[in-house]
């Protein structure tokens, strides 16, 4: 009987072990002859120790194994065509998986930037948001304080107004009252005036006459004028005949006249403006029926 060795195959030749490749299948061989070992482990371990009951033994179906040589050189080769092609799968596999990590790397990066943007622009909304409502609240602060100005600034200006109408209406009834009292004054004054004026000039005249001679060449429709200037304490500047009676005896008679009458103290009592409106200046008219001024 062929020993285990033998059946698988396993021999010299030449000299030189050679390498066992059942069909290319390896594996398949090994797990093959375990359960055939296994198999027939156990009938052996049945047989001796069971004389009641004959076990018929199966002879195992042997695999045959082709023993192919082949040159260590190319079978090398193979195995380093076979680790390169390997080094390439996991070098794309690495390269992928590294290009996907990048994706991924670069989408998370886009998405957080996205979501960074996002918050930056609800951030912004809500700024906007809130700086709108603070200009509207602002705005509608600044109305309510600008009508309520201005209501303070029409009472202010209708109260103004009030008041100026106030004083308005009493300065004017002040002056009203004052006008009629001026008009009563200057009535009385106006009556004791004309009265001064007409006591001075009757006085005046009076004396005037009482140192006038007229010549005996005085005759009927004669007429002279005299303008007299003189001081308030009734002193004569002067006489001026202004208008002549056409005789030199009849105009010299009126100048002597003036100038024997003078001068004419009562004046002294009237009021200065009185005495320089009606006095300070005067015109006499000499006449020979009578002395008029």
């Amino acid at each position: 009987m062929r020993s285990i060795r033998e059946q698988l195959g396993f021999g010299k030749s030449e000299g030189v072990a050679t390498v066992v490749i059942l069909n290319g299948y390896p594996l398949a061989v090994v797990i093959a002859i375990t359960l055939h070992s296994v198999l027939l482990a156990g009938l052996l371990y049945l047989q001796n120790h069971s004389q009641s009951q004959a076990l018929e033994l199966v002879q195992p179906t042997v695999i045959k194994a082709l023993l192919i040589e082949e040159n260590p050189q190319v079978t090398n080769q193979r195995n380093q065509e076979r680790r390169r092609i390997e080094n390439q799968r996991r070098e794309r596999e690495r390269q992928e998986a590294a290009a996907q990590k990048r994706r991924d790397e670069e989408a998370a990066a886009k998405r957080a930037e996205q979501e960074r943007i996002a918050e930056q622009r609800k951030a912004a909304e809500a700024k906007s948001r809130a700086e709108a409502k603070a200009k509207s609240e602002a705005e509608a602060k600044a109305r309510a304080e600008a009508a309520e100005r201005d209501r303070r600034e029409r009472e202010q200006i209708e109260r103004e107004q009030r008041e100026r109408r106030e004083i308005q209406e009493r300065a004017e009834r002040e002056r009203r009252d004052r006008e009629a009292a001026a008009d009563a004054a200057a009535a009385e004054a106006a009556s004791s005036e004309f009265e001064l004026i007409q006591s001075a000039t009757g006085l005046i005249q009076q004396l005037v006459t009482e140192h006038w001679s007229r010549p005996p060449s005085a005759r009927n429709g004669m007429r002279a004028v005299i303008q007299i200037r003189m001081l308030p304490t009734g002193e004569l500047i002067d006489a001026t005949i202004t208008q002549s009676s056409g005789d030199p005896a009849f105009d010299r008679s009126a100048e002597n006249a003036v100038y024997r009458a003078a001068p004419f103290s009562e004046l002294t009592a009237l009021p200065i403006r009185v005495f320089n409106e009606n006095f300070r200046t005067l015109s006499l008219i000499f006449q020979p029926e009578d002395l008029l001024n």
